[in-house]
This record gives C-alpha cells, sequence and structure tokens, in this order.
C-alpha cells in the first residue's frame, strides 16, 4: 500500500475514534431529556440577564429536570445549567436556589459556580462527584435559545 493510499484510512480511523459514545463521563443521577426553550430578554422576567453576572431560574415543567438556571457571563455568551443537582437522584431537596452567581442544594449544601458549573466544594472522600449538567445556550437577537 502505498502512503498516499494509507493517509485517508489513517484519518477516517481518527474521526471514528472521536466520534466513539463514551458514557464513563455520563451523570447517573440525571437523565438527559430534549427540549426547546426560547427566552425573550425584552421581557421584564428575563431583563437581570441583560447585565453581565446575573443569573435566573426558569422553572417552566419542559425545560430541563427541575427547571433551568441561565447566566449571562459577559460578551454575550450565555450558560445554561440543570437546576437538579448533580450528585443525587432528583427528590424533594434537590432542585437547587440561586444565591447571587452560585446555586446552592439544599440537599447537601453543596455549591456550584454558575459561571462554569463547577461544584466548587468537592468533598475529599474518594468519591465521585458530579458538575453540573449543562444545556445549550444561543443568542439570537433579542433571544436566548435553550436547547438539549
Amino acid at each position: 500500500m502505498s502512503r498516499i493510499s494509507i493517509l485517508p484510512a489513517l484519518l477516517l480511523l481518527l474521526l471514528l475514534q472521536a466520534c466513539s459514545n463514551n458514557t464513563n463521563n455520563r451523570n447517573p443521577y440525571l437523565q438527559e431529556i430534549g427540549f426547546r426553550f426560547e427566552i425573550n430578554l425584552n421581557l421584564p422576567l428575563y431583563s437581570p440577564l441583560t447585565t453581565t453576572g446575573n443569573a435566573v431560574y426558569i422553572g417552566n415543567n419542559a425545560t430541563g429536570i427541575r427547571g433551568v438556571f441561565v447566566m449571562n457571563t459577559g460578551f454575550d455568551i450565555f450558560r445554561a445549567f440543570e437546576a437538579s443537582c448533580p450528585n443525587h437522584a432528583p427528590n424533594s431537596c434537590s432542585t437547587m436556589r440561586i444565591e447571587g452567581q452560585v446555586a446552592r442544594c439544599d440537599c447537601e449544601d453543596y455549591t456550584y459556580s454558575l459561571f462554569t458549573g463547577q461544584q466548587l466544594d468537592r468533598p475529599d472522600d474518594g468519591n465521585r462527584y458530579f458538575d453540573m449538567l449543562e444545556y445549550r445556550a444561543n443568542r439570537n437577537g433579542n433571544l436566548v435559545i435553550l436547547s438539549n
């Protein structure tokens, strides 16, 4: 086989490897569901999102598992995260609440950054802990479109 015919085969192999379905990082507590929700930034309910560093909770039944937190992280970049605590199955205390730029779970008092979704107080006990489940958030004019 010549070098020219090996190159496409190697590229195909790399492409197939990159597309593999690795489930090692999936959160066993939160089921990923499909949804689409539009936020109109002109509405008073969502006006806090016009300022960098502000977040809102969207508790619509058709949005996420327990709702979604949306954060304006600056430069027209929005991040959206599941409102159910990622470190246990949804239950009566698992819907987190916003405290400034942090989400807090009342079950274990865990806190998560609404800028990155990372757990801020991860225990050092050898157990595996998950960061917040992130959804897509794209701005189109005065709309922010959330989807999964």
